[in-house]
Protein backbone atom coordinates (compact mmCIF):
# COMPACT_ATOMS: atom_id res chain seq x y z
CA UNK A 1 0.00 0.00 0.00
CA UNK A 2 0.88 3.65 -0.61
CA UNK A 3 1.31 6.04 2.34
CA UNK A 4 -0.54 9.42 1.68
CA UNK A 5 -0.76 12.28 4.11
CA UNK A 6 -4.14 10.52 5.38
CA UNK A 7 -2.26 7.34 6.29
CA UNK A 8 0.55 8.92 7.76
CA UNK A 9 -1.43 11.37 9.89
CA UNK A 10 -3.50 8.10 11.36
CA UNK A 11 -0.13 6.58 12.09
CA UNK A 12 0.82 9.76 13.80
CA UNK A 13 3.34 10.52 11.36
CA UNK A 14 4.19 14.18 10.40
CA UNK A 15 5.31 15.45 7.10
CA UNK A 16 7.23 18.93 5.94
CA UNK A 17 3.77 19.62 4.54
CA UNK A 18 2.05 19.39 7.62
CA UNK A 19 4.21 21.07 9.51
CA UNK A 20 4.70 24.10 6.82
CA UNK A 21 0.91 24.43 6.90
CA UNK A 22 0.82 24.07 10.95
CA UNK A 23 3.07 27.55 10.56
CA UNK A 24 1.38 29.41 7.93
CA UNK A 25 -1.70 29.28 9.78
CA UNK A 26 -0.58 29.81 13.22
CA UNK A 27 -1.95 26.21 14.97
CA UNK A 28 -0.86 23.74 16.10
CA UNK A 29 0.48 20.95 14.15
CA UNK A 30 -1.73 18.49 16.26
CA UNK A 31 -4.89 20.30 14.63
CA UNK A 32 -3.41 20.02 10.94
CA UNK A 33 -3.22 15.86 11.98
CA UNK A 34 -6.19 15.36 13.26
CA UNK A 35 -7.93 17.52 10.57
CA UNK A 36 -6.35 15.77 8.06
CA UNK A 37 -7.02 12.06 9.36
CA UNK A 38 -10.61 12.35 9.54
CA UNK A 39 -10.92 13.89 6.39
CA UNK A 40 -11.78 17.84 7.69
CA UNK A 41 -8.26 19.06 6.07
CA UNK A 42 -6.90 18.07 2.78
CA UNK A 43 -3.21 19.24 1.69
CA UNK A 44 -3.36 18.69 -2.05
CA UNK A 45 0.52 17.45 -2.65
CA UNK A 46 1.62 14.67 -5.58
CA UNK A 47 4.00 12.59 -4.28
CA UNK A 48 6.19 13.53 -7.61
CA UNK A 49 6.10 17.08 -6.96
CA UNK A 50 8.94 19.47 -4.54
CA UNK A 51 6.36 21.49 -3.56
CA UNK A 52 7.34 24.87 -2.39
CA UNK A 53 4.40 26.49 -1.14
CA UNK A 54 1.76 23.61 0.44
CA UNK A 55 -1.77 24.37 1.67
CA UNK A 56 -4.65 23.34 3.62
CA UNK A 57 -7.68 23.62 3.03
CA UNK A 58 -10.31 22.71 5.22
CA UNK A 59 -12.14 23.36 8.88
CA UNK A 60 -10.87 26.21 10.76
CA UNK A 61 -8.20 27.08 8.88
CA UNK A 62 -7.71 30.18 6.60
CA UNK A 63 -9.93 30.47 3.97
CA UNK A 64 -8.19 29.82 0.54
CA UNK A 65 -8.41 31.07 -2.98
CA UNK A 66 -8.12 29.53 -6.23
CA UNK A 67 -7.33 30.24 -9.76
CA UNK A 68 -8.25 29.29 -13.23
CA UNK A 69 -5.88 30.01 -16.14
CA UNK A 70 -5.40 27.99 -19.45
CA UNK A 71 -5.68 28.59 -23.23
CA UNK A 72 -9.04 27.67 -25.03
CA UNK A 73 -9.53 26.37 -28.72
CA UNK A 74 -9.62 29.98 -29.68
CA UNK A 75 -6.82 31.85 -28.26
CA UNK A 76 -3.73 29.52 -27.50
CA UNK A 77 -0.44 31.74 -25.92
CA UNK A 78 1.53 29.91 -23.51
CA UNK A 79 3.86 33.01 -22.81
CA UNK A 80 -0.08 35.24 -21.98
CA UNK A 81 -0.99 31.78 -19.40
CA UNK A 82 2.44 32.17 -17.90
CA UNK A 83 1.71 36.10 -16.93
CA UNK A 84 -1.60 35.10 -16.16
CA UNK A 85 -0.25 32.66 -13.56
CA UNK A 86 2.55 35.07 -12.28
CA UNK A 87 0.38 38.22 -11.65
CA UNK A 88 -2.65 35.46 -9.64
CA UNK A 89 0.60 34.69 -7.60
CA UNK A 90 1.61 38.04 -6.75
CA UNK A 91 -2.23 39.09 -6.00
CA UNK A 92 -1.77 35.77 -3.39
CA UNK A 93 -3.72 33.06 -4.61
CA UNK A 94 -3.14 29.44 -2.71
CA UNK A 95 -3.79 27.28 -5.71
CA UNK A 96 -4.22 27.28 -9.68
CA UNK A 97 -5.54 25.55 -12.07
CA UNK A 98 -4.83 24.83 -15.63
CA UNK A 99 -8.16 24.49 -17.73
CA UNK A 100 -6.69 24.52 -20.96
CA UNK A 101 -8.37 22.95 -24.19
CA UNK A 102 -5.74 24.40 -27.20
CA UNK A 103 -2.57 23.60 -27.93
CA UNK A 104 -0.11 21.28 -26.88
CA UNK A 105 -1.89 20.29 -23.48
CA UNK A 106 1.12 18.03 -21.90
CA UNK A 107 3.82 20.65 -22.74
CA UNK A 108 1.46 23.66 -21.50
CA UNK A 109 0.53 21.46 -18.14
CA UNK A 110 4.37 21.11 -17.57
CA UNK A 111 5.60 24.43 -18.03
CA UNK A 112 2.74 26.21 -15.87
CA UNK A 113 3.72 23.06 -13.38
CA UNK A 114 7.59 23.82 -13.43
CA UNK A 115 7.35 27.87 -12.67
CA UNK A 116 3.88 27.12 -9.96
CA UNK A 117 4.99 27.25 -6.09
CA UNK A 118 1.43 26.25 -5.14
CA UNK A 119 -0.91 23.27 -5.60
CA UNK A 120 -1.56 22.73 -9.04
CA UNK A 121 -4.87 21.28 -10.12
CA UNK A 122 -6.10 20.39 -13.48
CA UNK A 123 -9.63 18.30 -15.31
CA UNK A 124 -8.52 15.56 -16.40
CA UNK A 125 -11.73 14.93 -18.55
CA UNK A 126 -10.77 18.19 -20.72
CA UNK A 127 -7.82 16.34 -21.95
CA UNK A 128 -9.19 12.85 -22.37
CA UNK A 129 -12.32 14.48 -24.83
CA UNK A 130 -10.38 16.96 -26.65
CA UNK A 131 -7.51 13.87 -27.58
CA UNK A 132 -10.30 12.01 -28.70
CA UNK A 133 -11.86 14.13 -30.64
CA UNK A 134 -8.35 15.10 -32.27
CA UNK A 135 -7.65 11.06 -33.03
CA UNK A 136 -10.91 9.70 -33.58
CA UNK A 137 -13.05 12.97 -34.36
CA UNK A 138 -15.58 12.76 -31.87
CA UNK A 139 -16.29 12.77 -27.99
CA UNK A 140 -18.10 9.22 -28.26
CA UNK A 141 -15.59 7.63 -29.26
CA UNK A 142 -13.38 8.38 -25.80
CA UNK A 143 -12.91 4.73 -24.09
CA UNK A 144 -11.78 4.01 -20.50
CA UNK A 145 -8.59 3.33 -21.13
CA UNK A 146 -8.13 6.97 -23.19
CA UNK A 147 -9.42 8.69 -19.39
CA UNK A 148 -7.54 6.95 -17.28
CA UNK A 149 -4.27 7.14 -19.32
CA UNK A 150 -4.58 11.20 -19.32
CA UNK A 151 -5.57 10.58 -15.17
CA UNK A 152 -1.99 8.77 -14.86
CA UNK A 153 0.07 11.22 -17.38
CA UNK A 154 -1.17 14.03 -15.16
CA UNK A 155 -0.34 12.29 -11.95
CA UNK A 156 3.22 11.78 -12.97
CA UNK A 157 3.62 15.29 -13.87
CA UNK A 158 3.07 15.90 -10.52
CA UNK A 159 -0.25 17.53 -10.36
CA UNK A 160 -1.72 18.23 -7.04
CA UNK A 161 -5.45 18.23 -7.11
CA UNK A 162 -7.86 16.73 -9.84
CA UNK A 163 -11.52 17.43 -10.56
CA UNK A 164 -13.56 14.48 -11.41
CA UNK A 165 -16.93 14.57 -12.40
CA UNK A 166 -17.60 11.27 -11.08
CA UNK A 167 -21.44 12.41 -9.72
CA UNK A 168 -22.92 12.43 -13.71
CA UNK A 169 -24.34 9.05 -13.27
CA UNK A 170 -27.27 7.55 -15.80
CA UNK A 171 -29.65 7.88 -12.53
CA UNK A 172 -28.69 11.77 -12.13
CA UNK A 173 -29.50 12.97 -15.48
CA UNK A 174 -32.54 11.15 -15.94
CA UNK A 175 -33.54 12.84 -12.48
CA UNK A 176 -32.48 16.13 -14.79
CA UNK A 177 -34.28 15.04 -17.57
CA UNK A 178 -37.65 14.56 -16.10
CA UNK A 179 -37.26 17.65 -13.95
CA UNK A 180 -36.07 20.27 -16.69
CA UNK A 181 -33.66 23.19 -16.23
CA UNK A 182 -33.73 26.55 -17.12
CA UNK A 183 -29.74 26.19 -18.53
CA UNK A 184 -29.47 22.49 -18.31
CA UNK A 185 -25.78 21.44 -17.72
CA UNK A 186 -23.26 24.57 -17.98
CA UNK A 187 -20.32 22.15 -16.35
CA UNK A 188 -18.10 21.43 -19.29
CA UNK A 189 -16.56 18.55 -17.82
CA UNK A 190 -20.41 17.48 -17.30
CA UNK A 191 -21.43 18.04 -20.85
CA UNK A 192 -18.51 15.90 -21.82
CA UNK A 193 -19.45 13.07 -20.10
CA UNK A 194 -23.34 13.25 -20.45
CA UNK A 195 -22.64 13.34 -24.19
CA UNK A 196 -20.61 10.32 -24.06
CA UNK A 197 -23.46 8.51 -22.06
CA UNK A 198 -26.13 9.35 -23.92
CA UNK A 199 -24.70 8.56 -27.19
CA UNK A 200 -22.78 5.25 -25.86
CA UNK A 201 -25.64 4.16 -23.71
CA UNK A 202 -23.25 3.39 -21.09
CA UNK A 203 -22.66 4.27 -17.11
CA UNK A 204 -20.11 7.23 -16.39
CA UNK A 205 -16.57 5.51 -16.08
CA UNK A 206 -15.45 7.96 -13.51
CA UNK A 207 -18.50 6.79 -11.48
CA UNK A 208 -18.28 2.94 -12.73
CA UNK A 209 -14.32 2.02 -12.12
CA UNK A 210 -14.15 4.26 -8.96
CA UNK A 211 -11.93 1.79 -7.28
CA UNK A 212 -9.26 2.26 -10.17
CA UNK A 213 -9.23 6.03 -9.71
CA UNK A 214 -8.94 5.75 -6.05
CA UNK A 215 -5.84 3.07 -6.56
CA UNK A 216 -4.22 6.45 -8.82
CA UNK A 217 -5.18 8.78 -5.99
CA UNK A 218 -3.30 6.42 -3.31
CA UNK A 219 -0.58 5.78 -5.36
CA UNK A 220 0.39 9.82 -6.13
CA UNK A 221 -1.51 10.90 -3.08
CA UNK A 222 -3.22 12.72 -4.97
CA UNK A 223 -6.31 14.75 -3.37
CA UNK A 224 -9.59 14.08 -5.29
CA UNK A 225 -11.69 17.58 -6.12
CA UNK A 226 -15.24 15.60 -6.72
CA UNK A 227 -17.21 17.79 -9.29
CA UNK A 228 -20.70 19.17 -9.53
CA UNK A 229 -20.89 18.10 -13.03
CA UNK A 230 -24.89 19.32 -12.44
CA UNK A 231 -24.19 22.49 -10.48
CA UNK A 232 -26.94 25.26 -11.43
CA UNK A 233 -25.53 27.72 -14.17
CA UNK A 234 -28.73 30.02 -13.22
CA UNK A 235 -30.42 30.86 -9.79
CA UNK A 236 -34.09 29.25 -11.17
CA UNK A 237 -32.04 26.02 -11.45
CA UNK A 238 -30.09 26.87 -7.98
CA UNK A 239 -30.36 24.24 -5.12
CA UNK A 240 -32.86 21.91 -7.49
CA UNK A 241 -33.39 17.78 -7.21
CA UNK A 242 -30.50 17.25 -9.87
CA UNK A 243 -27.90 19.23 -8.03
CA UNK A 244 -28.84 17.11 -4.79
CA UNK A 245 -28.94 13.83 -6.03
CA UNK A 246 -25.37 14.35 -7.11
CA UNK A 247 -24.35 15.73 -3.89
CA UNK A 248 -25.66 12.77 -2.08
CA UNK A 249 -23.74 10.63 -4.41
CA UNK A 250 -20.50 12.70 -3.53
CA UNK A 251 -21.18 12.05 0.10
CA UNK A 252 -21.20 8.40 -0.61
CA UNK A 253 -17.81 8.38 -2.72
CA UNK A 254 -16.31 10.56 -0.40
CA UNK A 255 -16.71 7.81 2.28
CA UNK A 256 -15.15 5.39 -0.37
CA UNK A 257 -12.51 7.59 -0.71
CA UNK A 258 -11.65 7.94 3.11
CA UNK A 259 -11.77 4.77 3.29
CA UNK A 260 -8.88 4.10 1.32
CA UNK A 261 -6.68 7.15 2.89
CA UNK A 262 -7.15 9.33 -0.70
CA UNK A 263 -7.51 12.87 0.33
CA UNK A 264 -11.08 14.51 -1.27
CA UNK A 265 -12.84 17.82 -1.53
CA UNK A 266 -16.21 18.92 -3.11
CA UNK A 267 -17.35 21.22 -5.46
CA UNK A 268 -20.39 23.11 -5.15
CA UNK A 269 -22.31 25.70 -6.97
CA UNK A 270 -22.04 27.48 -9.55
CA UNK A 271 -25.19 30.33 -9.30
CA UNK A 272 -27.26 30.51 -5.86
CA UNK A 273 -29.77 33.05 -4.27
CA UNK A 274 -28.08 34.97 -1.12
CA UNK A 275 -30.90 32.89 0.73
CA UNK A 276 -29.89 29.57 -0.94
CA UNK A 277 -26.08 30.07 0.31
CA UNK A 278 -25.98 28.84 3.80
CA UNK A 279 -28.42 25.98 3.06
CA UNK A 280 -26.02 24.31 0.31
CA UNK A 281 -22.87 24.91 2.83
CA UNK A 282 -25.29 22.85 5.75
CA UNK A 283 -26.35 20.11 2.85
CA UNK A 284 -22.57 19.61 1.27
CA UNK A 285 -21.02 19.55 5.36
CA UNK A 286 -23.82 17.37 6.27
CA UNK A 287 -23.95 14.97 3.12
CA UNK A 288 -19.98 14.69 2.62
CA UNK A 289 -18.99 14.25 6.61
CA UNK A 290 -17.25 17.38 6.78
CA UNK A 291 -15.28 17.12 3.80
CA UNK A 292 -13.49 20.60 2.63
CA UNK A 293 -16.22 22.42 0.80
CA UNK A 294 -14.81 24.10 -2.79
CA UNK A 295 -17.43 26.55 -4.54
CA UNK A 296 -17.42 28.64 -7.84
CA UNK A 297 -18.49 31.79 -6.60
CA UNK A 298 -21.18 31.40 -6.12
CA UNK A 299 -22.25 33.92 -8.31
CA UNK A 300 -25.45 35.75 -6.42
CA UNK A 301 -26.87 37.00 -9.46
CA UNK A 302 -27.58 36.42 -13.11
CA UNK A 303 -26.92 39.86 -14.39
CA UNK A 304 -24.10 41.02 -13.23
CA UNK A 305 -21.89 40.55 -16.77
CA UNK A 306 -18.99 42.33 -16.83
CA UNK A 307 -18.53 42.65 -12.75
CA UNK A 308 -19.36 38.98 -11.83
CA UNK A 309 -16.43 38.97 -9.92
CA UNK A 310 -18.39 41.41 -7.39
CA UNK A 311 -21.32 38.95 -8.10
CA UNK A 312 -18.82 36.07 -6.82
CA UNK A 313 -17.08 37.59 -3.91
CA UNK A 314 -20.65 38.89 -2.37
CA UNK A 315 -21.77 35.00 -2.53
CA UNK A 316 -18.01 33.72 -1.76
CA UNK A 317 -17.87 35.97 1.76
CA UNK A 318 -21.46 34.03 2.19
CA UNK A 319 -20.34 30.96 1.86
CA UNK A 320 -17.13 31.09 3.53
CA UNK A 321 -19.19 32.50 6.94
CA UNK A 322 -21.13 29.11 6.39
CA UNK A 323 -18.45 26.82 6.35
CA UNK A 324 -17.00 27.14 2.79
CA UNK A 325 -13.33 26.52 2.88
CA UNK A 326 -12.19 26.99 -0.83
CA UNK A 327 -13.28 30.04 -2.97
CA UNK A 328 -12.75 29.66 -7.06
CA UNK A 329 -12.05 32.97 -8.21
CA UNK A 330 -14.34 34.65 -10.64
CA UNK A 331 -13.28 37.43 -13.22
CA UNK A 332 -15.17 40.07 -14.78
CA UNK A 333 -14.62 38.16 -17.94
CA UNK A 334 -16.67 35.05 -16.89
CA UNK A 335 -19.63 34.37 -19.49
CA UNK A 336 -17.99 36.79 -21.66
CA UNK A 337 -14.37 35.87 -23.15
CA UNK A 338 -11.19 33.98 -22.01
CA UNK A 339 -10.16 36.29 -19.26
CA UNK A 340 -7.15 38.77 -19.67
CA UNK A 341 -3.93 38.94 -17.18
CA UNK A 342 -5.87 42.02 -15.79
CA UNK A 343 -8.72 40.16 -15.58
CA UNK A 344 -7.28 37.59 -13.56
CA UNK A 345 -5.65 39.89 -11.37
CA UNK A 346 -8.91 41.80 -10.37
CA UNK A 347 -10.90 38.41 -9.79
CA UNK A 348 -8.24 37.38 -7.32
CA UNK A 349 -8.43 40.32 -5.58
CA UNK A 350 -12.29 40.30 -5.39
CA UNK A 351 -12.09 36.66 -4.01
CA UNK A 352 -9.12 37.36 -1.90
CA UNK A 353 -11.49 40.39 -0.09
CA UNK A 354 -14.18 37.54 0.31
CA UNK A 355 -11.86 35.13 1.83
CA UNK A 356 -10.95 37.63 3.80
CA UNK A 357 -14.03 38.65 5.06
CA UNK A 358 -15.03 35.40 6.13
CA UNK A 359 -12.06 34.59 7.74
CA UNK A 360 -12.71 37.85 10.49
CA UNK A 361 -16.39 36.79 10.21
CA UNK A 362 -15.15 33.30 11.70
CA UNK A 363 -12.84 34.80 14.22
CA UNK A 364 -9.64 34.13 12.67
CA UNK A 365 -6.59 35.93 14.86
CA UNK A 366 -4.22 36.59 12.77
CA UNK A 367 -7.10 37.73 9.99
CA UNK A 368 -7.68 40.23 12.75
CA UNK A 369 -4.71 41.14 13.20
CA UNK A 370 -3.85 42.98 10.06
CA UNK A 371 -7.04 44.51 9.77
CA UNK A 372 -5.97 45.79 13.33
CA UNK A 373 -2.34 47.04 12.19
CA UNK A 374 -4.71 48.80 8.93
CA UNK A 375 -6.85 50.34 11.59
CA UNK A 376 -3.99 51.72 14.04
CA UNK A 377 -2.07 52.97 10.80
CA UNK A 378 -5.00 55.11 9.34
CA UNK A 379 -5.94 56.16 13.00
CA UNK A 380 -1.86 57.98 12.61
CA UNK A 381 -2.65 59.24 9.07
CA UNK A 382 0.57 56.49 8.27
CA UNK A 383 -0.07 56.23 4.64
CA UNK A 384 3.29 53.78 3.95
CA UNK A 385 1.85 51.28 6.39
CA UNK A 386 -1.82 51.28 5.28
CA UNK A 387 -0.67 50.86 1.67
CA UNK A 388 1.69 48.06 2.92
CA UNK A 389 -0.73 46.57 4.60
CA UNK A 390 -3.87 46.38 1.70
CA UNK A 391 -4.52 43.82 0.01
CA UNK A 392 -3.92 45.27 -3.52
CA UNK A 393 -0.66 47.71 -2.55
CA UNK A 394 -0.23 48.19 -6.53
CA UNK A 395 -3.54 49.66 -6.92
CA UNK A 396 -3.92 51.50 -3.55
CA UNK A 397 -0.37 53.06 -4.23
CA UNK A 398 -1.29 54.08 -7.23
CA UNK A 399 -4.37 55.81 -6.12
CA UNK A 400 -2.67 57.80 -3.62
CA UNK A 401 0.17 59.10 -6.10
CA UNK A 402 -2.31 60.27 -8.63
CA UNK A 403 -3.48 62.97 -7.04
CA UNK A 404 -1.00 64.67 -4.51
CA UNK A 405 -2.35 66.22 -1.67
CA UNK A 406 -1.55 69.74 -0.53
CA UNK A 407 -0.89 68.24 3.03
CA UNK A 408 1.08 64.98 2.57
CA UNK A 409 -0.31 63.69 6.20
CA UNK A 410 -4.01 64.00 4.69
CA UNK A 411 -5.43 62.90 1.24
CA UNK A 412 -7.56 64.90 -1.35
CA UNK A 413 -11.44 63.43 -0.42
CA UNK A 414 -11.08 65.86 3.05
CA UNK A 415 -7.68 68.08 2.63
CA UNK A 416 -7.79 70.53 5.67
CA UNK A 417 -10.70 69.17 7.12
CA UNK A 418 -9.83 65.61 7.36
CA UNK A 419 -11.68 64.80 10.20
CA UNK A 420 -8.85 62.38 12.24
CA UNK A 421 -6.24 65.05 11.83
CA UNK A 422 -8.55 68.02 13.13
CA UNK A 423 -9.59 65.71 16.35
CA UNK A 424 -6.15 65.16 17.00
CA UNK A 425 -5.04 68.70 16.99
CA UNK A 426 -8.02 69.59 19.32
CA UNK A 427 -7.15 66.81 21.92
CA UNK A 428 -3.84 67.70 21.77
CA UNK A 429 -2.78 63.98 20.01
CA UNK A 430 -1.20 65.67 16.67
Amino acid sequence: MFDTQVSLAKKGITTPQMEAVAKQEGVAIDKIMEGVSKGEIVIPCNKKRRLKGPRAIGKGLFVKVNTNIGTSSDHIELSEEIAKLNVALEAGTDTVMDLSTGGDLDNIRRTLIKNTPVPFGTVPIYQAAIETVQMKGGIVKMTVEDIFNVIERQAEDGVDFMTIHCGVTLQSLERLRRQGRLTHIVSRGGAFLTTWMIYNEKENPLYQYYDRLLELARKYDITLSLGDGLRPGSLPDATDRAQIEELILLGELTKSARQEDVQVMIEGPGHVPLDQIETNVLLEKKLCNGAPFYVLGPLVTDIASGYDHIAAAIGGAMAALAGADFLCYVTPAEHLRLPTIEDVREGVIATKIAAHAADLARGNPKAWESDYRMSKARGELDWKTQIELSIDPKKARSYRESRRPKISDVCTMCGKYCAIKLVKEYLGCA
